[in-house]
């Protein structure tokens, strides 16, 4: 049976490969289902699959210490190498009726800031030798690519030793001028936190983090940042100082002033993203992009972060812009239907305002 189910893989894989599909789910009583620019597509020629079909499909994508672990933990994340043709990002989990397995398609070939449609002021966050640079934005909306991007624009013009932390490792990257140290949490290390307190023994120019999940590590982050690395990372936040309050509120009260302080010395920038359905077909970013200025320092040390959207509103000549400018623009130049700008919004009566000027 293990074959069939070998045989059955290649085919779905192959499938979201050509369909240039984002992701492929596979799930008990329904058909496999593509993710295409944004939309669910069942592909309707193939039956519903019961617990055995889904079951199989999960352990012919894993290792068997992969599958102990599964058992044990009940989901797992690991990266799938397909035949040399294309990576996926694999998240297999329990679900009341069987297993469940979500697979994001990931391009051999990282895109430049220029082929995401990102603006070029990103690029500002490639230069400094040390700070900390926080991606932010909801999940699946192309945060690691954008730091993927980032990244691979430091190795081809910097000569620096780059070291990332990932869960799983996505990109794979190929040096050019850096030499590039890939660590995957649970099979080249125990936990994020301990990857990158190890850090500190291995010589890094720039630390990637793949996702800041408790406070051991995004306070030995902020320390990095502080101590002449050039420190990125991933938090699932709507907004820069939705950001800053959540690093902040992860701390004892006791220790939230000192970590506003390192926070006020250290931070680069923080830049939310979201992807968002083009009325031509495809996704495209819409971002929030907070800037290092004394200003913004100022207002973080002294926990007047509720005045940070004032300040990148009214910095645009600084490279700052509000996710709804942003939202605005793209509904002017016919990218995005005001629709889809205003789910997206996060102040939809200000959005309103911005697109009628």
């Amino acid at each position: 049976m293990k074959t069939d189910y070998q045989d059955l893989l290649k085919e779905l894989l192959t499938l979201a490969v050509k369909g240039q599909a984002s992701d492929l789910h596979i799930s008990v009583d329904h058909p496999p289902v593509l993710r295409i620019a944004g939309q669910l597509s069942p592909l309707i020629k193939k039956k519903k699959l019961t617990p055995a079909d889904t079951e199989g499909l999960a352990y012919a994508l894993m290792t068997p210490g992969q599958r102990e672990r599964f058992l044990k933990k009940k989901d797992i994340d690991f990266s799938y190498n397909f035949e040399d043709r294309a990576r996926f990002r694999v998240n297999v989990f329990f679900q009341s009726r069987g297993v469940s397995v979500a697979l994001r398609l990931v391009p051999n070939i990282i895109p430049t800031l220029k082929e995401l449609n990102l603006p070029q002021i990103l690029r500002q966050f490639t230069v400094p030798n040390q700070g900390f640079v926080i991606m932010t934005g909801p999940s699946s909306h192309g945060k690691s690519t954008t730091l993927a991007s980032l990244i691979d624009e430091i190795n081809h013009t910097r000569t620096d030793h780059i070291i990332t932390i990932e869960d799983p490792i996505e990109y794979v990257f190929e040096d050019d001028k850096c030499i590039i140290d890939q660590r995957e949490v649970f099979q080249d290390t125990l936990s994020f936190a301990r990857a990158l307190r190890a850090t500190f023994r291995q010589d890094p120019d720039v630390i990637m983090v793949g996702e800041m999940r408790d406070p051991e590590t995004i306070s030995t982050a902020i320390t990095a940042a502080e101590t002449g690395h050039l420190v990125f990372a991933t938090l699932h936040t709507n907004s820069a100082s939705q950001t800053i309050h959540r690093i902040v509120d992860t701390f004892p009260p006791n220790q939230q002033s000192q970590v506003r302080a390192q926070l006020s010395g250290s931070l680069l920038g923080v830049v939310s993203q979201r992807l968002i359905p083009r009325l031509k077909g495809g996704l495209i970013p819409a971002c929030e992009i907070m800037m290092s200025t004394p200003a913004v320092s100022s207002l973080i040390r002294e926990n007047k972060i509720h005045e940070l959207p004032l300040v990148i509103e009214t910095s645009g000549a600084k490279g700052m812009i509000s996710l709804n400018r942003y939202l605005a623009d793209l509904v002017k130049r016919g990218e995005i239907s005001i629709k889809s700008a205003l789910s997206y919004s996060l102040v939809p009566t200000e959005l309103k305002s911005l697109v009628r000027k």
